[in-house]
């Protein structure tokens, strides 16, 4: 495996991240589950459940990906290096 670039990691995972989110929350609400506690910990500004609090759950969601990809693929080019 070669170099990994923090953009093709970054929109791999935060894609990932985005398409979980919507899975749980339509799990959430189908099944009247308590995920959404976890969500409410882990998104700032979000509020179950209205259009503008999921839609920001998405965008919140979709940045941790683009996070992970800034932050590790810098550390697994550096430690693939050694």
């Amino acid at each position: 495996m070669g170099k990994l670039y923090w953009r093709d990691v970054g929109l791999a995972m935060g894609s990932f991240l985005a398409v979980t989110y919507v899975f749980c929350v339509g799990y959430d609400l189908v099944f009247d589950q308590r995920m959404y506690e976890t969500w409410l910990k882990l998104l700032p500004g979000f509020a179950w459940i209205t259009l503008p609090s999921f839609l920001l759950g998405l965008v919140e969601t979709f940045l941790y990906g683009i996070y992970f990809g800034l932050v590790f693929a810098p550390l697994y080019n550096f430690f693939r290096s050694k």
